[in-house]
């Protein structure tokens, strides 16, 4: 009976070994259970396996360790706001955070004179703004910011400049002209005179520069009073040109504006004048762009003729946009040379491009005479040596199309509107003189629009050349 109370004993002391002590009886059962017991510590013992353990994979995981950055430093850091106590501060996130991710910020301060750094913040924030309060007027404070993260802290952003704890009465501002938000343009020799007025409490610092780089004062005066700037430069050059950067700042808070200057001049002349070709009355030109535009896009260019009797100076083309042209109606007997001027925006060029040879227009009894050429040798197909160009024209106003061709035999002309042949139509009147082709449309409409073809045809084959003309409605 009492063997019975022990065999009970230890069935409720272990919850798991009740069922192996009632197999195992006799008392050898509790020696095994000893025996275990000592069998645990070697577990124990195991320890030496972790150091192998860690002798493994620890080297792996080290080398990963300086592949986790710190994050990079806040962007843009910036003063907001300024009061008698407190200060603040916006920023950007930085480009990279890292693997991890961030944690937040820390703004630290410092007095100015000082090297000790102190944090403002206890635990990192996630905001991009901040304030900076307790602060003692009077004083000035450097300010940085730091991004952390697991893998630990940035650079820090620092503010270029201490901030004076004082009240800003009226945060900085430029009020940019009208006329001075697009570029301003300037003829060399002008004086540049400009005044920008800005606004800001108290009387905020005003700081010019262009291309990140100080002003040359030898060559431009700035004035400064609490209301504006004044920038002026006596005589401008073409090296005066470029983006000016205007900053007004106050305590940190600036505003920012840019001014855009280009000094101009008249362009060089045309390069290259060619006389390329003389027939009947007719001379086609050529010219290249001249070397230097004057800094300003070229808009055109001016032709002018000179014959040898009166020699004279007269304008043929004026404001032609291309760099080529044809010359008609001159008169025959005469010989002319011929010159081009180049124009911008600040006027036509000192000096002109002028042909080296001389366009003789000869009669037309005596360029027959003059030699006798096979007639095969001026046996030539249709060519278009002035093509149609589009035009615009209003309603009930007559216009003229222009072209000119050259071939032999002469060739036969034929006008299209749209594909469709002009016959015999009171409202069109077709002409050719020396080669010189002409369409007057009389009194157009809208209904007159269209593309219009000017076809010639000889034995030896045949061209075309279109244009487009829009017929508009009066105003």
């Amino acid at each position: 009976g009492k063997t019975a109370p022990p065999a009970t004993d230890p069935a409720p002391a272990p919850k798991k070994e009740p069922a192996p002590t009632p197999k195992e009886e006799p008392s050898p059962a509790p020696v095994a259970e000893a025996r275990p017991a000592p069998e645990q510590p070697p577990a124990t013992e195991q320890p030496p396996a972790p150091p192998a353990e860690p002798q493994a994979p620890a080297p792996e995981p080290e080398p990963e360790k300086p592949k986790a950055e710190p994050p990079n430093s806040p962007l843009s850091l910036t003063v907001e706001e300024v009061t008698e106590n407190s200060i603040t501060l916006t920023w950007r996130a930085p480009e990279q955070t890292g693997r991890l991710g961030l944690d937040g910020y820390v703004v630290e301060i410092c007095k100015d004179g000082s090297t000790d750094w102190t944090a403002v913040n206890k635990e990192p924030f996630l905001s991009t703004r901040y304030t900076i309060p307790d602060l003692t007027s009077g004083e000035k404070i450097h300010v940085r910011v730091k991004a952390t993260s697991a893998n630990g802290a940035s650079v820090p952003a620092t503010l270029e400049q201490p901030v004076l704890i004082r009240e800003i009465l009226q945060l900085p501002r430029i009020r940019m002209p009208r006329h001075l938000r697009q570029t301003y343009v300037r003829r060399v020799g002008d004086a540049v005179n400009i005044m920008i007025p800005f606004q800001g409490k108290p009387e905020p610092e005003v700081i010019w520069t262009k291309n990140g780089q100080p002003l040359d004062t030898s060559r431009i005066n700035i004035r400064n009073t609490q209301k504006d700037t004044i920038f002026y430069i006596r005589q401008a050059q073409r090296s005066d040109s470029g983006k000016y950067e205007l900053a007004v700042r106050i305590n940190g808070a600036e505003d920012k504006a840019t001014l855009d200057i280009r000094v101009i001049e008249p362009p060089g002349p045309p390069q290259n004048l060619k006389l390329v070709d003389v027939w009947g009355f007719n001379v086609a030109l050529e010219w290249s762009p001249p070397a230097d535009n004057g800094n300003s896009e070229i808009k055109g260019y001016i032709v002018q003729k000179s014959d040898k009797k009166s020699g004279k100076w007269f304008t043929a083309l004026e404001r032609c946009s291309r760099t080529s042209c044809t010359i008609s109606d001159l008169i025959i007997g005469n010989t002319y040379t011929f010159r081009v001027f180049s124009e911008n925006a600040c006027g036509l060029s000192e000096k002109a491009a002028i042909t080296s040879g001389v366009a003789h227009i000869k009669k037309t009894k005596t360029a027959y005479q003059s030699e006798k050429i096979p007639q095969r040798d001026m046996m030539e197909p249709p060519k278009f040596t002035q093509p149609l160009t589009d035009r615009t024209t209003t309603r009930g106003y007559s216009t003229h199309l222009f072209c000119s061709v050259r071939g032999f035999p002469q060739p036969k002309i034929i006008w299209m509107k749209n594909q469709m042949e002009i016959r015999e139509d009171p409202k069109y009147i077709a002409m050719i003189e020396q080669g010189v082709c002409s369409l007057e449309i009389r009194k157009p409409s809208p209904f007159d629009g269209g593309i219009y073809t000017c076809k010639a045809v000889n034995p030896l084959g045949e061209a075309s050349v279109d244009c487009k003309l829009d017929v508009k409605g009066k105003i």
